[in-house]
């Protein structure tokens, strides 16, 4: 019999593959584990970051890594971003979810989050990770959203039923319980973004004039 954890992670791993396949704006890009323990996403989304010469600039894609450790799911997952992001809420090791997050809440669900704080749709001054980007997010709360789009898909997709098998993630390198790649969903996905940026021009590389000193 399964035990109870392995039986959530195997519930997380469906829902995720579900939600999330086909999905232009969130990507599984690799796993580890079987069910996995160890997920990475690219949200192909705008951020902001902040470049070498100290320009808040944005970002299109982002990369995350989420660790499910021994005490998941009454221990939030371990959540961190491999791009940088400026953000009040992100700092270089950590994404701050103990605010929100629930045993109850689904993996999935936590992820669409972690995307509307990426977009700016959602972030927390009052108790900051980043205190620089905290103090400079109240002083342009009229910039944002960075990203107005829906992060989530669309619920009629979520809560239809999968018509074939989806195909699942690519495994992380060197990691246990391997999978094949999602290589064509995945190029199909970024080919989305790239003609729905192409419809959509960027805003003006002024937009986000200001510099800033990181000590």
């Amino acid at each position: 019999m399964l035990s109870p954890r392995i039986r959530r992670l195997k519930l997380d791993h469906d829902q995720m593959v579900l939600k999330f396949a086909g999905w232009p704006l969130i990507q599984i890009t690799g796993t580890a584990g079987m069910p996995p323990e160890v997920y990475r996403l690219a949200y192909y989304i705008k951020g902001l970051f902040v470049a070498a010469n100290g320009e808040i600039q944005e970002r299109q894609q982002h990369h995350l890594e989420v660790n499910l450790s021994l005490g998941y799911p009454r221990r939030a997952p371990q959540c961190r971003m491999l791009t940088p992001v400026f953000h009040p809420n992100f700092d270089d090791a950590t994404v701050c979810i103990g605010d929100f997050w629930a045993a109850s809440e689904g993996l999935d669900d936590l992820i669409i989050r972690i995307g509307r704080m990426i977009a700016y749709q959602e972030y927390n001054t009052k108790s900051p990770l980043n205190g620089l980007a905290a103090k400079w997010a109240e002083q342009h709360a009229q910039l944002f959203p960075v990203d107005p789009r829906d992060i989530a898909p669309p619920l009629e997709k979520a809560a239809a039923p999968a018509e074939s098998s989806p195909i699942p993630a690519a495994p992380l390198e060197g990691a246990p319980g391997k999978t094949n790649a999602a290589a064509e969903t995945q190029a199909a996905a970024v080919s989305e973004v790239a003609q729905a940026s192409s419809a959509n021009p960027e805003a003006p590389p002024d937009l986000w004039p200001e510099r800033i000193s990181i000590e």
